[in-house]
């Protein structure tokens, strides 16, 4: 039998590419998504919160949202400076972006499944889920 880790792996790297691709002309990547996502459910996150949440650095995660402002994806609402705990949230450009994102995600869920049947999807979603629950909680 073929690992399934290798194949979760090498579907991941494939995945990955064929989104980040399907992204790159609205200027964003799966990092920016993420952290459109993360604001969009809990305005106001911080970067500390934000960084942990992604596994990533707290310097990646402003450079990211740094990214985000200047697309005008994400609005500061609070002075930038050291020491001040940002206030950011979704612009309606970025419910656009991360409307745009999650269509390229689906999209990208209905070409890997297309061969399987509908009792089969949901059956690999729902094993896929709980190997991923057990490997965060564990």
């Amino acid at each position: 039998m073929t690992s399934p880790a290798f194949l979760i792996m090498a579907l991941g790297r494939q995945l990955r590419a064929e989104v980040e691709e399907a992204l790159a002309p609205h200027r964003i990547s799966l990092r920016h998504l993420s952290a459109l996502g993360h604001l969009a459910r809990e305005p106001g996150l911080s970067y500390s919160e934000l960084a942990r949440r992604a596994g990533i650095t707290v310097q990646s995660m402003q450079a990211t949202l740094r990214h985000l402002e200047d697309l005008g994806a994400v609005e500061r609402r609070t002075a930038p400076g050291r020491g001040f705990s940002a206030q950011l949230h979704v612009t309606e450009h970025g419910t656009a972006l991360r409307a745009q994102g999650q269509q390229t995600i689906t999209d990208a869920d209905e070409r890997l499944l297309a061969t399987l049947p509908a009792e089969q999807r949901e059956i690999l979603g729902r094993l896929l889920l709980d190997v991923f629950r057990a490997t965060r909680s564990g």
